[in-house]
């Protein structure tokens, strides 16, 4: 039987779970009674975004020529968040299909996903999809591919994952054009992790790919990379129905559950080999993801047993052993009690793991703003200079100490219509961006390059793209460097006393605007109490802006009808001394929605 091992990247909404659907069905892998819209996308979170969050490996059989072909095959996510996603994928084929939607064109992500595929030196099959659309251009669509990632446009394939239109000669495509599995190279056994996924009852159930030798039920295995020992209780693949099998060989993906507990049993790049007869070297592996975006998660009512604490923590541990990429430690806040610092690879990633801690962990859960992670260079007690890395703008170190601070640089390419170039290259300017270069794409659209830090691509950067941009302009970023700049800390002191989840690190040219933002949102945002409350912004010792929430007041002079003026100044003395005391003893209550302020640039 021929085996063949393939991912389906595109773009996100280019309609890649659309086509994995088709493919099912044309394979008789589900009847059309059992068929449904994205039915690889098993949260009801990617259901109702119409996004895939979590990469689905399937294997299923088809005939082509009078021969059996085995297809491996796994819907990978389009944005830009979940890029690791694909990676880890990709290290499991030996072919992708790129999906372009053929209304909408070459857009920033297919760029990304295609240089990945060809980093991994894969066969690549382009795929022009929505064809039956009424603003479908093919032929145009064909050229851009061409013209940007050099593909020749009379080896597109043109479907309709919607009507099924062009999926027959997609499979005889996969069947001809992709490369069977490499041979195996030594008797040894060697598979590779590429996925892994909690179950309540079977605990962590490991996808892996074989590279050498076999896998049986019975076996014992070593994961090489952490030195444990496993047995296999179960093999099996996902058809896209749970089917065990009893063995699998060279050039097969499975699922394995061996009574693995906790994550730390199992790392998402490892190589399993087998105890008895273990293999001298490791595939590679991936490099582990590098969190880019920071923020605090907090219960968002607290008992004094600390009960919701624990309910947050078992949500946020068994969400982890889900998503390999989501790290998290315990923190205490002065003003929220304790909770988590998170680290995310985006904030699609941030916004999706908050909703499924919600939804999957039955917690209510307050946000701080996010932040990006910080490189300090401090002098150290001995005379040196030593590199710290600061995730949360309260762990900076004494200003006196500090040498440098390098913030995270990203590369942003940004495809936009040639009509709304000058709109974008301001708002890329505006938020501290270096022009790099511009790439002609098609007599419509160019593709343009910037270096812009990433604390500035978190505000609202995208929303405004999509806004100016009529919806039209994608955009895809990845971190290159850390480069110093002049940054400083603006503290926020609400009541005279700093509250650290509202401080934030910015450029010191912007730092009285950013400041003095945050306190005309944080007074709309906190409600009056019986007592006035000042809120200020400060670098160091030096306030740099300043607001105030006037308290309520009750009209004390209400009952002195006539009289002596000092009457009315004695009841107003006595409530000026009566607001004084309750301000020195009264605390201010900050809603949720004042953590959020800090990402309204004001714009």
């Amino acid at each position: 039987m021929q085996i063949r091992n393939f991912s389906i990247i595109a773009h996100i909404d280019h309609g890649k779970s659309t086509l994995a659907d088709r493919l099912l069905q044309a394979t008789h892998a589900l009847s059309d009674r059992e068929a449904r819209e994205q039915f690889l996308d098993g949260m009801d979170l990617e259901r109702e975004r119409g996004i895939t969050i979590k990469a689905s490996a399937v294997t299923v059989k088809h005939i082509h020529n009078g021969e059996e072909f085995m297809m491996n095959f796994i819907d990978t996510p389009g944005h830009v968040d979940f890029g690791y996603e694909v990676s880890r994928a990709l290290k499991a084929c030996e072919g992708a299909l790129l999906v372009v939607d053929a209304s909408q064109g070459v857009e920033a992500q297919t760029v990304v996903n295609a240089y990945l595929a060809i980093a991994q030196d894969l066969e690549i099959i382009p795929v022009l999809n929505k064809i039956d659309l009424p603003g479908a251009r093919p032929e145009e669509v064909a050229e851009e591919l061409e013209q940007v990632l050099g593909f020749a446009a009379e080896e597109c394939l043109v479907v309709s994952a919607k009507t099924g239109q062009g999926i027959p000669e997609l499979l005889a495509a996969i069947c001809d054009r992709l490369p069977p599995p490499r041979e195996p190279v030594t008797t040894k056994t060697r598979a590779l992790i590429f996925d892994a996924v909690y179950d309540d009852y079977r605990g962590v159930v490991i996808y892996a790919r074989v590279f050498d030798g076999r896998l049986k039920v019975g076996d014992k295995i070593r994961m090489m990379g952490l030195d444990r020992m496993h047995t296999i209780t179960e093999l099996g693949k996902y058809t896209p129905k749970q089917e065990r099998v009893k063995e699998v060989g060279p050039g097969e993906t499975c699922y394995i559950v061996a009574a693995m507990k906790t994550l730390g049993d199992v790392r998402v790049g490892d190589t399993i080999t087998l105890e008895n007869d273990p293999a001298e070297e490791a595939l590679s592996g991936y490099e582990p993801p590098r969190q880019m975006v920071f923020c605090d998660f907090y219960p968002a009512t607290s008992d004094k047993k600390g009960n919701d604490f624990e309910q947050l923590r078992e949500a946020v541990e068994k969400l982890s052993l889900n998503d390999a990429s989501f790290t998290f430690v315990p923190v205490h806040s002065e003003a929220l009690g304790f909770g988590f610092r998170c680290g995310f690879l985006g904030l699609l990633h941030m916004d999706i793991v908050q909703e499924r801690l919600e939804r999957e962990g039955d917690v209510e859960v307050v946000q701080t703003a996010p932040t990006v992670s910080y490189k300090v260079d401090m002098r150290s007690k001995g005379g040196g200079i030593e590199e710290i890395e600061v995730h949360n703008p309260a762990d900076l170190p004494d200003a006196s100490t500090i040498v440098a601070i390098k913030e995270p640089v990203c590369r942003v390419e940004i495809m936009v219509p040639k009509q709304y170039i000058g709109d974008v290259m301001k708002i890329c300017m505006d938020r501290r961006g270096i022009y790099r270069n511009q790439t002609y794409v098609s007599e419509t659209r160019e593709i343009l390059t910037f270096e812009i830090p990433l604390a500035e691509l978190m505000y609202d950067f995208y929303d405004k793209l999509k806004g100016m941009t009529a919806g039209y302009g994608t955009m895809d970023y990845e971190v290159i460097e850390f480069r110093t700049d002049t940054l400083v800390k603006v503290d926020i002191l609400v009541n005279g006393e700093p509250v650290e989840a509202l401080s934030l690190i910015t450029h010191r040219d912007k730092a009285e605007l950013r400041g003095r933002h945050l306190l005309v949102r944080l007074r709309q945002q906190i409600p009056r109490h019986q007592f006035e409350i000042p809120l200020q912004a400060a670098i160091g010792g030096k306030i740099i802006a300043r607001e105030t929430i006037k308290g309520f007041r009750k009209d004390v002079t209400a009952k002195c009808y006539g009289g002596d003026v000092t009457r009315k100044r004695k009841l107003l003395e006595k409530q000026k001394k009566g607001k004084d005391r309750m301000k020195s003893v009264g605390s201010v209550n900050i809603p949720q929605e004042a953590f959020m302020a800090v990402l309204d640039t004001g714009e």
